[in-house]
């Protein structure tokens, strides 16, 4: 369309055409001129509902988080982490909303944004539609703490680490990687040692941040009562584990965030229309299903295999499954739009084995996680863009960013490697030196732990008055005059034969055996 623009424009300006002529080329050109804008904005109108139907989808894995978290936790702390994984998303917006937008995106500095502190200065329905994007990404970020920390962490903390991670650390993580003015970031003009730090969707960027956040939370909160240490404080031979409460609730979580995360990776290409962003986003989602279904198996089989060897048996731990799956999405989050197929098999089969490695470094260090986030999301996050700088196909970097930059598969040397494990380290990095001591400061507040009775009693109770479910039982004598009727099949009961009654009542005061008639 806008060569042909160019052409009508070209023609109105020649001195050979007739007037007449000319009138027919200017009445062409006007209808072209309104058709190529009309294009445009149709193009852009669909830009941005892909952007907000990606965003929703993002944002819906909220609902995974909590279906999942309410299903790991015991009964008796339902209702505590639901609340807080609503309050992930009212602090990540918020936060997000008032500072973290405008320290990730404004101008300002390498480091961190000046300008536009609650969207002020924003008007166009593209800019909002990418800040809706962002801020569900900010809220993931801030709610894979919430399952680590579950059953004995207060709400005032909570709700303090939310603002102050999506506020504040989680957008200086942003900044570097994903805005132009990064210093690591694959959109600068001014590449980092030529080649920029690939991260398409957010292994480090929101999974490494969230993780570490949930791994510094978990050492300076300390673990739940009776986890690693009996009553009297003593270690226990073997860590006591609790199990989940809801199974059912543990799987509907683990889809709805397979689900979401079709709005995670693919939606990053942040636009549909441009030539090659389409085939960015369905690369996405196809790498992106490898790779959660070889996480599945690789970590369910392997778990298996290893408890055959200990002990003789052979059994599948469905959490494994869960967790193995969610770590094989964390670990191609990075890489999805710049690794074939062939290789999200292998990233994916990958991170079942982080998830189990760091899933038992836990418990050797005796760190409490009671939903196993640290090794999902931290582990595997850090897995994701190591992965990168071994697998990015040159072909696919240069398609996406329309820059250099290649896995060391495809012997184009360990430049990008080297960057991806630069920004592994600045994330780890700059997330526990700022929140370590955060997290620190809550603990000599009194505003960290909850009370030892309360943790014991369940959050349920002793903040939200009630438990989650209502398991009184029906009355014991209802329940029995039920069965009994039922049992007449809704007759009623015969009633017992009377005895006939006699004319003649005993005499009252003892006596002899005479009687008298009765009135």
């Amino acid at each position: 369309m806008a060569d042909l623009v160019d052409y009508c424009a070209s023609i109105e300006t020649s001195s050979d055409a007739s007037p007449e002529t000319l009138t027919d080329i200017q009445l062409a050109c006007a209808i072209t001129n309104s058709m190529g804008a009309k294009v445009d904005d149709l193009a852009t109108g669909v830009d941005v509902f892909f952007l907000l139907v990606m965003g929703s989808l993002v944002f819906f894995m909220q609902c995974g988080f909590a279906m999942l978290c309410a299903g790991s936790v015991r009964q008796k702390n339902v209702k505590n982490i639901l609340f807080k994984n609503l309050l992930d998303a009212c602090g990540g917006a918020i936060g997000f909303w008032t500072l973290g937008y405008a320290f990730s995106y404004s101008d300002g500095p390498w480091y961190i944004g000046l300008k536009n502190f609650a969207l002020m200065d924003m008007s166009d329905g593209k800019d909002y539609a990418f800040f809706f994007f962002q801020f569900a990404f900010a809220a993931t970020a801030a709610t894979i703490v919430a399952g680590t920390v579950a059953e004995r962490c207060k709400m005032v903390a909570y709700i303090c680490y939310s603002l102050m991670l999506t506020g504040f650390v989680y957008p200086v993580v942003v900044r570097s990687i994903w805005s132009p003015y990064g210093w690591l970031s694959k959109f600068n003009q001014d590449l980092f040692m030529g080649v920029g730090m690939i991260d398409f969707a957010g292994s480090g960027v929101v999974h490494m941040t969230g993780g570490a956040t949930a791994l510094v939370a978990a050492i300076v909160l300390g673990a739940r009562k009776g986890r690693f240490r009996d009553e009297d404080g003593n270690p226990l031979p073997e860590p006591h584990s609790f199990p989940p409460h809801s199974v059912g609730l543990q799987m509907l979580g683990t889809f709805i965030l397979w689900f979401g995360w079709y709005g995670f990776n693919p939606g990053s290409a942040l636009a549909i229309t441009p030539a090659g962003y389409g085939d960015v986003a369905a690369l996405s989602a196809v790498t992106t299903t490898i790779s959660a279904a070889s996480g599945v198996v690789s970590a369910v089989f392997t778990n298996t295999l290893i408890d055959y060897i200990k002990t003789g048996n052979i059994e599948y731990d469905l959490s494994m499954a869960m967790n193995g799956g969610l770590g094989g999405l964390v670990g191609i989050t990075a890489n999805c739009s710049v690794v074939t197929p062939y290789y999200a098999c292998v990233i994916g089969a990958a991170s079942g084995w982080v998830y189990i490695l760091g899933s038992n470094l836990l418990v050797a260090f005796r760190i409490d996680d009671a939903v196993d986030a640290i090794p999902v999301h931290l582990g595997c996050g850090i897995w994701g863009c190591i992965a990168t700088g071994i697998f990015a196909h040159p072909g696919l970097v240069m398609k996406v960013y329309s820059s250099g930059g290649a896995g060391i598969i495809y012997g184009q040397g360990v430049k990008l490697l080297l960057v991806e494990l630069i920004g592994v380290g600045f994330v780890l990095g700059w997330v526990t030196s700022v929140m370590t001591p955060f997290f620190i400061m809550l603990r000599f507040l009194g505003v960290f732990r909850v009370d030892p009775l309360e943790e014991v009693v369940g959050l349920d109770i002793s903040h939200h008055k009630g438990a989650a479910y209502d398991l009184q039982a029906a009355d014991g004598d209802k329940v029995d005059e039920f069965i009994e009727r039922r049992s007449q099949h809704g007759k009623a009961p015969s009633a017992p034969p009377v005895p006939p009654q006699s004319t003649f009542a005993p005499k009252v005061n003892g006596g002899d055996d005479d009687s008298v008639p009765m009135a």
